[in-house]
């Protein structure tokens, strides 16, 4: 991924920083604002340069929130720990969520390692490498995204119970960063060209409780809508139980607000609800979907559900079948479940074989893809505003407001005939449709 580096420029004889992601969004964030600091003390900043250099500090952002992350995150320590061995790069830093979470083990068993920090530990990470934390950056990230859209984290960390989460183990408890930062960082995001803010937090609806005493996205929203250049804001991480109405209002009135709502419910069988301690019943779910809906009948609902989770029965996959298939998400992720030390769900006996929740994630796929299918058909004869990510090949690719990066459908537009450049939007008339991409042309 090409690293945009802009001024100031590095000190000269200063060593490089090779900043390596692993993991969600929210790390994308977190490895942007390291690198906005590293670039504010004049260093030289390169995001998971593959021209290693010996001189070089890599910094391993990582990932430790499943097994297959933390394994992805444990092979990449070791193989620039093996790189520092060989005289290779210079230093090897480590921080993120696994670092949080397992640092004396770390420490133990990877010991060439130069340092281990956790996720909060952002001004000890910036003295080790020699560089001092600007508090009068305001929200300056050197962005690994392409320059028109950008990840936004309203919020740190989680006050939610779930039972088989360990997010509040490595992330602490939910922090609101107060509004006027969160508006100042997007006005330097819009005049940089960032035209999508994607926010994200573990839980985008709890944002405000801790600083104003209620929920407050509804607010934060209006305020971010009348940033000037942005023109969509994507919510993505809400949390189903004690959701906001008040937000669906402000999706109504605002046009850059897109009709997208990322609302992760995990399941639907209320043995699993309960054992899961999501706060919900399986009604309230339903109930809640509905009223959405209601409000918003353009909606485009993305969930994200867990197959194999302890004491799942043939009876409670066949119940989340039959609900994914009535209800008709818009989009769905489907994983399985991962048995993690020290939450409230590792007490419970990890019984159902892996090939069994990986067959049942296969199966609630395949629902999906139908859905997926149909509703793409409905699209087919449409124009929709598309916002023009890369070029790839012979095509632009792109994203309707219903689509946000990396996870949703994408729009493919030959590039015979006409030009876009990827951050423009162009208005696109939908020929063809499969299960998870849409074919168009630009309309003049």
């Amino acid at each position: 991924m090409k690293t945009k580096l802009v001024k100031p420029a590095p000190q000269a004889g200063s060593p490089r920083v090779n900043v390596v992601t692993l993991g969600c969004s929210k790390n994308i964030h977190d490895s942007e604002i390291l690198m906005g600091q590293l670039r504010g003390n004049r260093m030289e900043v390169v995001h998971e340069a593959t021209n290693i250099r010996t001189d070089d500090i890599v910094v391993i952002n990582t990932c430790g929130f499943i097994d297959n992350a933390k394994q992805e995150s444990i092979d990449t320590i070791l193989q620039y720990s093996a790189l520092k061995s060989e005289g290779r790069v210079g230093k090897v830093i480590v921080t993120g969520c696994l670092s949080e979470r397992y640092k004396p083990e770390l420490q133990a068993e990877i010991p060439n390692v130069d340092a281990y920090f956790g996720t909060n530990d952002l001004q000890n990470l910036l003295g080790t490498i020699g560089a001092d934390y600007k508090h009068e950056l305001l929200g300056e990230r050197m962005l690994t995204t392409p320059s028109h859209f950008a990840y936004f984290k309203i919020a740190e960390g989680c006050n939610r119970p779930c039972s088989f989460c360990a997010i509040p183990l490595m992330r602490g408890k939910h922090i609101s960063k107060p509004m006027e930062s969160l508006v100042d960082e997007a006005r330097y995001l819009a005049k940089n060209g960032t035209k999508e803010l994607i926010l994200i937090a573990q839980d985008l609806t709890y944002y405000g409780l801790d600083l104003y005493g209620k929920r407050n996205l509804a607010e934060l929203l209006r305020r971010l809508s009348d940033v000037e250049g942005i023109e969509w804001i994507r919510l993505q991480y809400a949390y189903p139980s004690g959701f906001p109405m008040d937000i669906l209002d402000v999706m109504n009135e605002r046009s850059n607000i897109c009709n997208y709502l990322d609302m992760p419910l995990q399941h639907i069988s209320d043995n699993m609800l309960r054992s899961m301690r999501r706060g919900i019943t399986k009604q309230k779910t339903i109930d809640l979907v509905n009223a959405i809906r209601d409000r918003v009948p353009a909606i485009s609902l993305r969930t994200t559900l867990i197959c194999g989770y302890p004491g799942e029965t043939e009876q409670d996959f066949e119940e989340l079948q039959q609900w994914v298939a009535d209800t008709r998400f818009d989009r769905l992720g489907c994983f399985t479940y991962s048995h993690e030390e020290k939450t409230h769900a590792y007490n419970l006996p990890d019984d159902v074989p892996d090939d069994e929740k990986a067959a049942r994630v296969e199966q609630i796929m395949e629902i999906q893809q139908d859905i997926s299918y149909t509703i793409n058909q409905t699209k087919v004869g449409k124009t929709y505003k598309v916002l023009i990510d890369k070029v790839d090949g012979a095509h632009f690719v792109g994203r309707t407001e219903y689509d946000s990066p990396e996870v949703d459908n994408e729009v493919l537009i030959p590039t015979d005939g006409h030009y876009v450049a990827p951050g423009s939007f162009a208005r696109v008339h939908i020929e063809h449709a499969e299960d998870f991409d849409l074919y168009g042309a630009i309309v003049k």
